[in-house]
C-alpha cells in the first residue's frame, strides 16, 4: 500500500511538473475572439511604421482583433510624448486615435520633438477636435502609455515591433511571435486551425 501511494505521489508531483505555465493574459484575444494579433509599438520606430499597414490588412482580412500596444523605446525622442497624444485622441473614440496613429505613422520622416505639436494640432484641426495646450495634467495618459509598456518588459520584449498571433486555446502553445512578417497569414491559418 505505501508503494502505490508513494507511486501516486511521485505521479502527481510529476504531473505538475510537466503542467503549462499561465499564459499571461496579454497573450490571449479579447473576450469573444478565438484568434487575436497583439502588437507592441512605437510611434518613432521605422520598422513599426512599415509592420503597420500590414497588421491593419491581416485584421481586416481575417476579420479579427488587432490589439496594439504603447511600447515606447527610451532613445526615441518623441515617441512617449506621441503615445500620450494618442491616448488623448483615445479618450474621444478609439477610431480617432487610431487615425492619430496612422498619421503620425504617415508624418514619421518629417516629425520631430519640436514639431510634434504642430502636427497634432493640424490632425486635431482636420478632425474638429480641439487639443488642450495640457493634453494629460492629471497623467492619466501618461500612465496608460507606461502600463503597456510594462506589460511589454513583463513578458520580456525588448523591440518594436513586437507582434503575436494569440489564440483562446488552452492546449499547446497559445501564441506565436511573428518574427518573418511574410509569415503573419500563415501564422494565422495555423492557430486559426488548431
Amino acid at each position: 500500500m505505501k508503494k502505490r501511494s508513494l507511486l501516486v505521489s511521485v505521479m502527481l508531483l510529476a504531473s505538475l511538473a510537466f503542467a503549462q505555465e499561465p499564459v499571461n493574459p496579454v497573450l490571449r484575444p479579447p473576450k469573444g475572439a478565438q484568434v487575436a494579433i497583439v502588437a507592441f509599438e512605437d510611434l518613432e520606430c521605422p520598422d513599426c511604421r512599415r509592420a503597420t499597414p500590414l497588421l491593419e490588412e491581416a485584421a481586416r482580412t481575417y476579420k479579427i482583433p488587432l490589439v496594439l500596444h504603447d511600447f515606447p523605446l527610451p532613445f526615441h525622442q518623441w515617441s512617449f510624448d506621441a503615445a500620450v497624444i494618442a491616448r488623448y485622441f483615445d479618450s474621444h473614440s478609439k477610431q480617432l486615435g487610431n487615425d492619430y496613429r496612422d498619421y503620425v505613422f504617415e508624418h514619421q520622416p518629417e516629425i520631430t520633438k519640436d514639431k510634434l505639436r504642430s502636427f497634432s494640432e493640424k490632425f486635431a484641426a482636420d478632425h474638429k477636435v480641439d487639443l488642450p495646450f495640457v493634453v494629460d495634467p492629471q497623467g492619466k495618459f501618461a500612465a496608460q502609455v507606461t502600463a503597456d509598456r510594462d506589460l511589454g518588459k513583463d513578458i520580456n520584449i525588448g523591440h518594436t515591433p513586437t507582434i503575436y498571433v494569440v489564440s483562446n486555446k488552452t492546449q499547446g502553445k497559445p501564441f506565436v511571435e511573428v518574427v518573418d512578417r511574410t509569415q503573419l497569414y500563415q501564422l494565422i491559418d495555423a492557430m486559426k486551425a488548431e
